[in-house]
């Protein structure tokens, strides 16, 4: 029995350092950085959000009764702590998202150099490194329910870094390819491995889940919005839709 959970470990270790991979060559997918929007970019944000609404969302409501605090607790009034601890995860990727505009702007008009400041830089790699943790911690969850379920979340999420490493490498430049895409690599396993030797309490991951959900809604919406984009609408319905069918027919 130990000897099944080793080797399950072990391509749990696999799978995480192959998405940690992912930040580290995806800026040479050099036919990804197009405007109008790269087709290959808008299937991975549409299936990255299918895995959500399919899959963390309804997970959501599983969890809500394991945060549920007892009749008489100080937060027994808030009936849906699941979906707020969600809305966190949105709300404070909104404002690194927001607060790295502002300082590309303002780079822009001391210097003329369209890229985020050192600063900002380390905000964003911070908050984007325990995210990728999270991922990583998630992983060992998934590799206990089966194969199945561990490859289907490494896929999405596969698809997902991409997406994020597109705007990461937009925002931040050199500062991204020389650290950023390291740090994030090394995120993802080390939460892999914090997740086979910490036992973390199931209210605890349910609250990384929730806002996990909320991070990747915002860091897909805010990459297929905007004007400027020119986002394939079409491509991005058919990834959501592929990804849809797969999750269903499982």
């Amino acid at each position: 029995m130990g000897a099944i959970i080793l080797h399950k470990f072990y391509f749990i270790l696999i799978v995480a350092s192959g998405l940690g991979l992912v930040h580290v060559f995806a800026g040479k997918l050099r036919f990804l950085d197009v405007v109008p929007r790269s087709r290959w970019l808008s299937f991975a944000g549409g299936t990255s959000v299918a895995y959500v609404f399919l899959h963390l969302l309804p997970e959501l409501k599983r969890l809500q009764d394991v945060l549920r605090p007892a009749p008489g607790h100080v937060l027994s009034y808030l009936d849906h702590h699941a979906y707020l601890v969600a809305l966190a995860g949105l709300a404070v990727f909104y404002g690194i998202e927001r607060s790295t505009k502002q300082a590309r702007r303002r780079s822009r008009h001391r210097t003329g150099e369209d890229v985020s400041t050192p600063q900002m830089f380390w905000v964003s790699i911070s908050a984007f490194a325990v995210y990728n943790a999270v991922i990583g911690y998630l992983l060992v969850s998934e590799g206990e329910r089966g194969f199945g379920g561990m490859f289907f979340f490494g896929l999405a999420m596969a698809l997902h870094f991409v997406v994020n490493d597109f705007g990461l490498r937009e925002h931040h430049k050199h500062l991204y390819s020389r650290y950023g895409r390291w740090l994030l690599c090394a995120a993802i396993v080390a939460g892999a491995v914090t997740g086979r030797l910490v036992e973390i309490r199931p209210a605890a991951i349910a609250l990384m889940v929730s806002f996990l959900s909320g991070g990747i809604i915002l860091n897909v919406m805010k990459e297929e919005l905007p004007d400027e984009r020119e986002s394939r609408f079409a491509a991005f319905a058919f990834g959501a839709a592929a990804y849809a069918a797969l999750l269903l027919a499982i």
